[in-house]
Formats: C-alpha cells, sequence, structure tokens
C-alpha cells in the first residue's frame, strides 16, 4: 500500500491466530477421519493395520492444513491510516479493498460468546455511498482498540503505528 506524503499508518495487522481455531479443529477431526480411513482400507487390503501409511496420512494432511491456516492468515492484512482503511487479501491473486475514512459513518463491531472468550471479534464499516456489506476486519484480536483507532484516526487524534502490531 502506497501513502500519501502526509498519510500516516495508525493500525496494521492480520487476524488473530486464535480466529482460526475452528478451522484447525476442523482440520484435525478431518485428520482422525482420514487416519481412520486409512486404517480401514490397510487392514482390508492386508490383514493387519499399516500404521506406518496411517500416521504417514495424518501427518500429511494435518501438515497441510496447519500451512493453509497460517498462509490464509497472514494473507490477509488490515491497515487504518491517518486518510483511509484497507484490506488486503491473497498472496498470488490479490484482492484489495478501501475506503477513506471521511465516507466510513458506522464502525460496528461482533463477537460471539466463543469469541468472546478467544478475546477476537469482527469490525464492520458502514460507508456513505456505497453496498459494499463487506467491508470487514474479521477476525482481529481486541476489536474495541480497532474502533478506537478508526475513532482517533477520523477525529485527528490518533498516533501513528511504531511498528505493525498483531492481531
Amino acid at each position: 500500500m502506497d501513502l500519501a506524503s502526509d498519510e500516516r499508518v495508525i493500525f496494521r495487522g492480520h487476524p488473530s491466530w486464535r480466529s482460526i481455531l475452528g478451522y484447525y479443529a476442523k482440520a484435525l477431526a478431518l485428520t482422525v477421519l482420514a487416519g481412520a480411513l486409512a486404517a480401514l482400507v490397510t487392514r482390508v487390503a492386508d490383514d493387519e493395520v499399516k500404521w506406518s501409511i496411517v500416521s504417514t496420512v495424518a501427518v500429511a494432511i494435518l501438515a497441510l492444513a496447519v500451512v493453509v491456516g497460517l498462509l490464509k492468515r497472514i494473507a490477509t492484512t488490515y491497515t487504518i491510516t491517518s486518510e483511509r482503511l484497507h484490506i488486503r487479501r491473497g498472496i498470488v491473486a490479490r484482492r484489495t479493498q478501501e475506503a477513506r475514512l471521511e465516507r466510513v459513518q458506522n464502525v460496528n463491531t461482533t463477537q460471539s460468546a466463543l469469541q468472546r472468550l478467544l478475546q477476537v471479534g469482527t469490525v464492520d464499516f458502514d460507508t456513505a455511498g456505497t453496498d459494499d456489506s463487506e467491508f470487514q476486519f474479521v477476525g482481529v484480536a481486541n476489536p474495541d482498540e480497532v474502533v478506537s483507532a478508526v475513532d482517533g484516526a477520523q477525529r485527528g487524534t490518533a498516533p501513528a503505528a511504531t511498528e505493525q502490531r498483531s492481531v
């Protein structure tokens, strides 16, 4: 993201690792299912379970799930500057969304009970003159901090971020 000469970064981060715990739980269930299926197939084929095959299948699926989850998280960057909000998604193919701060009319946060326990949530931005209902910072740690950063940026009182914050 290119900044204007008088523009400063107030907040920059990624979705929290805690926000994708549900994805990892599903991946673990899939790993157990795949391991059980591999055990069944080797038992039917050889009259004994080949634990080396079962463990190889389970480790491969679990490793793939961890890498995909990490890439999903790293590939999304949320930025708040003194002038605009910016969302960048993707590594190979990129999708960016941007809104000028003066167009932001409402900032809403959403947290389920589980998200409150994990201290993550979604910050939804309503902007003037657009139907872009998907302008959200999803899975951010401490969503109230993001709301405060936007409020400070709109009022011109937010300090510049000195380093990238991990959310």
